[in-house]
């Protein structure tokens, strides 16, 4: 347990730091690239697709390369290849370069995100999953807010050296979470029914399609991305600036306040969420983003009052905060419940694809109502996909078994426990598999990966606050 849990501190901090480096660069992107190296702002356009392509194109080899090599070299390789698509960027000196670094930052970090998400399923239990994904996600936020702070005192437009500081800064990042992340020991995968290690890349998205629950969630998140990370940067801003008048400073603030949310109050929403069922807790998310889309109209309302008006922009982000912090601790364990342990990587990677796609349409639609000057309608279609979140969550939740709503937890239950204690050996490990040396650890697999002693046995128990003294199992509360 203690290697388990310096593993997931060396997680976290890989995660933290190389959120921090891109919070250099992620603010300053477009205005680097059609201000320092002179491209048009279509070619800048060009640029994010052909990050996000190289991303949706790569995604589909990570997850069977998680579940064969381990989390652990697949992080690492990205980490890598991330750190030489930001160096490429930074370097560059026309067009060519540019969309080159794009490809490799894009197909680096879609390598990361899945991997890690996998090391920390694979580093906590169910009883302690949810805080670590929501410490991950307040961690992510805060190394971005950090990072976009120092890296708006460093940059300057008219010095493209500073730009070259901000993207040397990143690669350093993304090394050092490549350095981090790799020595971190983390507990192997249990292995497929018959032995065999992972399935293949078919075989496993034909389990994934097949698993009605998992593209029940995938519909679910698709629409969770969209509505409201698709149009951070694109729609929201366009409707902030162009219709309640908000000034690019006050939009900074508004963005601010998002920030401030999730980090200040993830560790209380983490609290709550931990006794509602997860499909209830999306629906609670979509109703939040209702009022926050509400708000949002609200403000295109009142623009003349420029007071009212920024105050009614700055509660939409913060709402947006709000729902963020809910589902932080509820979409990555419940893909955990979902997924079959030896298809884990494949599960990660396949929300993550569902991520990148609606993050791309999400953009692409505000583009196409925003230009065409269709504020009103496009305000009005968020608030109906909010809705449509609620109902889909709810709907799902239905359809869920008991852990894998969140309902029940599946805990580890020691060898001396009276439940369905395996047998043992004189030397108290279970039959079969030797006890190890005093003072030795567990041999480490080629991927880094430690096999555990003795697989858990899965018991199905209630949240800490909510167990009694008797071992019955306590459902949550609605």
């Amino acid at each position: 347990m203690v290697a388990t849990n310096t593993a997931l501190r060396r997680i976290q901090l890989g995660n933290a730091l190389s959120a921090f480096g891109s919070g250099f660069t992620v603010p300053f992107l477009f205005v680097y690239v059609t201000r320092v190296r002179d491209m048009t702002a279509g070619q800048a356009g060009l640029m994010f697709s052909v990050l996000a392509v190289a991303a949706l194109a790569a995604l589909p080899f990570i997850g069977p390369a998680i579940d064969r090599r381990g989390p652990r070299p697949v992080a690492v390789a990205g980490a890598v290849v991330a750190a030489a698509g930001s160096l490429t960027l930074g370097l560059a000196v026309d067009a060519t370069l540019v969309m080159a670094g794009a490809a490799l930052l894009g197909a680096g970090i879609a390598a990361i995100q899945p991997a890690l998400a996998t090391m920390i399923v694979r580093c906590t239990t169910a009883m302690t999953r949810a805080r670590a994904f929501a410490l991950q996600f307040t961690f992510n936020n805060l190394g971005l807010g950090i990072g976009g702070l120092i890296g708006g005192l460093i940059v300057d437009p008219s010095r493209p050296a500073s730009f070259t500081v901000l993207f040397a800064m990143e690669t350093a990042m993304f090394l050092v979470l490549g350095a981090v992340v790799g020595t971190a020991r983390v507990p192997a995968a249990p292995r497929a029914a018959g032995g065999t290690a992972a399935a293949g890349s078919g075989a496993g998205w034909r389990h994934l399609l097949h698993n009605k629950a998992m593209v029940r969630l995938s519909v679910v998140s698709a629409l969770v991305f969209f509505t409201c990370y698709g149009q951070f940067e694109s729609g929201l801003a366009a409707f902030a600036t162009e219709v309640s008048h908000i000034s690019p400073s006050m939009l900074g603030v508004a963005l601010a306040a998002n920030t401030a949310v999730i980090v200040l109050g993830q560790l209380t929403v983490l609290k709550i969420t931990s006794r509602r069922r997860r499909s209830m807790v999306i629906a609670a998310t979509g109703l939040v983003w209702l009022l926050a889309w509400i708000v949002t109209a609200v403000s295109g309302l009142v623009h003349s009052n420029a007071v009212l008006a920024a105050v009614t922009i700055i509660t939409t982000y913060a709402l947006l905060g709000v729902g963020e912090s809910l589902l932080a601790p509820t979409l990555g364990p419940m893909v955990a419940d979902l997924a079959p342990a030896h298809l884990l990587g494949q599960y990660n990677a396949a929300q993550s694809l569902v991520k990148q796609l609606a993050m791309a349409a999400g953009p692409a639609y505000a583009g196409l109502m925003v230009g065409s000057g269709a504020y009103g309608p496009y305000v009005v279609s968020l608030m109906a996909c909010s809705v449509l979140i609620t109902v889909l969550a709810v709907r799902m939740g239905r359809k869920l078994s008991p852990v894998q709503n969140g309902v029940l937890v599946a805990a580890s239950v020691p060898v001396d426990s009276p439940v369905a204690t395996p047998a043992a050996n004189p030397a108290g490990s279970p039959v079969g598999k030797p006890a190890p040396s005093p003072g030795t650890s567990p041999a480490a697999n080629p991927d880094g990966s430690v096999e555990p002693d003795a697989a858990p046995i899965p018991v199905p128990v209630a949240p800490a606050a909510d167990r009694p003294h008797a071992a019955a199992p306590v459902p949550a509360a609605v």
